[in-house]
């Protein structure tokens, strides 16, 4: 009971204190940071009626859910290094799977190198960073060493041909890089009967309990805060999860695309066929899907995502065990979001709403109302100057350019409005630029550092074309040009083929 008395205390005191600046460390809250690999809200608390997530609805009524949040660019790694960073890629020219953080940006300070600085104990487990497609993360960020394991896991051996190492298992493992189209296609599904710890989330959330349980033990000895990131891979393909989370649903009952071509008028650049779902069988690497193949992705899209939602009750269930729930701000994130066959398109890679939009729950004690919600437009790189305010640390300044915004006056008050638009882009063989409002999306394709005269427009009209069907820039120039004008506030793109650091950036 002690400990349990010290921790409501501490709240006590964080909350009266947090946003004053003049907390020390053993007064500042603690931070879990709970990252979701290509998840979409696709969730209960988001009102899909189909979704089966109890235990991430259940955090949702803790803390503030925002309606409209958007990564900056719908990729692993480069969704990630926004996050950690609170750069925009076209500020530090992180755009690929195998972008080297520290070659880019060497003296970068990463949200955890932040929050060491001020006294907390920084740890990682699961998928943080990216890792794979050449990519090693970023050791140096962390003060314990990385808990790494698995992104491509399967547990029958058929998935892989019988224990073949397989194209998307390469990638992630950084094997065999050099001839990745030769080795075989893994299976982009499978439902044994397993538990839970089978696969790499399942231990990931066993070992975050042990870390938490030793976080509470360090913090009761010697008041060190805890920062910690846990990421969890599914849904990302494979769809691999427990047959009973597979269970859950009726196939039938699933949701279907309704809209399966690309948005008449768009440029070419703009669309999408194949790419990484084409890396799993029995996909075909080429051509239409059959709407059997069609329902068994959505089935095992969903599954994935109750099993990832029964791992992260885990890790707030030991939370409320050991008495910190009223002393820790809690995140949960998803890197990007995800078509589920929407405009014809499967995973992500492209600047349309169903990659770009993502979950995120903020639940900090004493400041955001439990069960709120706002529509207030939010990045992902929001997210590090909120969570230093929270903890009652100076903001973060670099030397990487900051493009983010902290959200605490949001969480105050969800009417409250600091932006009226969120910033994404997505690399082709142009940059794509997008403006999201509460309305409308503009994105603007152009070669980095060509003319404007170049540049291909999109518009979309959320009041009035959800799906996306059509382009409308043509009907709507009035618009386009009050969506330009912001875009052209933003700094120039850095070209990721440059070899000088990128400048400081302002934002817009």
């Amino acid at each position: 009971m002690r400990l349990i008395d010290s921790i409501h205390r501490l709240a006590a005191c964080a909350t009266a204190m947090l946003v004053t600046g003049l907390l020390n460390a053993a007064e500042r809250p603690n931070v879990l940071l709970i990252l979701v690999d290509d998840l979409k809200p696709a969730l209960g608390c988001y009102g899909d009626q189909v979704a089966q997530t109890p235990c991430i609805d259940a955090l949702a009524k803790r803390g503030m859910r925002f309606d409209l949040a958007y990564c900056n660019q719908a990729v692993c790694a480069p969704s990630r290094f926004t996050l950690m960073l609170g750069s925009h890629s076209t500020s530090t020219g992180l755009y690929g799977l195998g972008s080297q953080l520290r070659d880019r940006v060497p003296d970068a300070v990463t949200m955890p190198q932040h929050f060491a600085r001020h006294g907390y104990r920084t740890e990682s487990l699961g998928k943080v960073f990216h890792i794979g497609h050449g990519n090693h993360g970023d050791p140096q960020s962390f003060q314990a060493p990385h808990f790494h394991d698995k992104v491509i896991e399967y547990l029958v051996p058929e998935s892989t041909g019988g224990g073949q190492l397989t194209r998307e298992e390469a990638l992630f493992t950084n094997q065999q890089l050099g001839r990745i189209g030769s080795l075989p296609r893994g299976a982009a599904f499978e439902s044994p009967v397993a538990e839970d710890a089978d696969y790499a989330d399942g231990r990931v959330a066993e070992e975050s309990v042990w870390r938490l349980r030793a976080a509470a033990e360090r913090r009761s000895r010697d008041g060190t805060p805890f920062f910690i990131a846990t990421g969890f891979v599914r849904p990302h393909l494979p769809f691999s999860a427990p047959k009973r989370y597979w269970d859950l649903y009726d196939p039938a009952a699933l949701p279907m695309p309704q809209f399966e071509e690309l948005p008449a008028g768009a440029p070419p650049v703009a669309g999408k066929r194949g790419g990484e779902i084409a890396a799993y069988e029995p996909v075909p690497e080429r051509g239409p899907f059959g709407d059997e193949l069609k329902r068994r992705l959505i089935h095992g899209y969903y599954a994935s995502t109750s099993f990832v939602d029964a791992q992260i009750g885990k890790l707030v269930a030991e939370l409320d065990r050991l008495g910190l729930a009223d002393s820790t701000i809690v995140v949960l994130w998803g890197d990007h979001g995800f078509h589920l066959g929407d405009l014809g398109i499967w995973t992500k890679h492209t600047n349309y709403e169903q990659a770009n939009r993502i979950p995120l729950l903020l639940i900090a004690p004493g400041v955001a109302e439990p069960g709120s919600s706002t529509k207030q437009l939010a990045e992902s790189v929001d997210i590090f100057p909120t969570l230093a305010e929270l903890a009652g640390l100076p903001a973060p300044s670099g030397p990487q350019p900051i493009g983010g915004v902290s959200l605490v006056p949001v969480l105050k008050d969800p009417g409250v409005r600091l932006r009226d638009h969120a910033y994404h882009v997505f690399p082709k063989q142009q940059l794509g630029r997008a403006i999201r409002t509460e309305r409308y999306r503009l994105v603007e394709w152009k070669r980095i550092g060509g003319p404007a005269a170049e540049a291909a427009y999109e518009l979309y009209d959320y009041d009035t074309d959800l799906l996306e069907t059509e382009n409308l820039a043509a009907n709507h120039p009035e618009v386009v040009t009050r969506l330009k004008k912001i875009l052209s506030a933003y700094p120039e793109p850095v070209d990721p083929a440059a070899k000088t650091r990128p400048p400081a950036g302002r934002k817009p």
